[in-house]
């Protein structure tokens, strides 16, 4: 767990400094699980659909077996539990995904935080604030929240479906 951390740290401080990476060539894969985690813990303790979304999307998005992909969210949880602000994790991610890369980010964060049928302020933030940190516009933003929640299944009460 701790080389995912280090592995983590040397990206930040110098992108180029490895050439082989346990996960990929630039670690925006842990960054990016990074990322999903903090937004299935914003809120409070993840759910257990939350948890099992978010290992589900890691191996479905990556390409990952179950097992890469069970190490590489114990390695992002170390990381984003150290981790103080979401410039860590979207620098990474600027530096190494395309704008469609982006994008799929965000909608996978959105994905996440509609898992347990809710929309929190906390993780409508949350999304904002790191969409805008990978130059996501609020405009794609709230389109991909619109998307995500339009593919959800009918939830009787109430469920944030705001724009914003």
């Amino acid at each position: 767990m701790l080389d995912g951390l280090r592995q983590f740290i040397a990206d930040v401080v110098s992108p180029t400094a490895h050439e082989h990476r346990a996960f990929d060539d630039t670690g925006y894969r842990l960054a990016a699980t990074a990322l999903l985690i903090h937004v299935i813990s914003i809120d409070g303790q993840p759910s257990e659909a939350e948890k099992r979304k978010l290992h589900g999307l890691i191996e479905s998005r990556f390409g990952l077996d179950p097992g890469t992909a069970d190490q590489l969210i114990a390695s992002a949880t170390l990381v984003e539990g150290e981790a103080v602000d979401l410039y860590h994790f979207t620098s990474v991610i600027m530096r190494s995904v395309n704008e469609e890369g982006r994008l799929r980010i965000v909608e996978m964060m959105w994905e996440l935080v509609y898992a347990d049928g809710q929309v929190s302020e906390f993780e409508d933030n949350v999304v904002w604030r790191a969409a805008d940190l990978l130059g996501v516009s609020s405009r794609d933003r709230i389109d991909l929240k619109h998307r995500v929640a339009a593919r959800q299944p009918a939830v009787t009460g109430s469920q944030d479906i705001a724009a914003g």
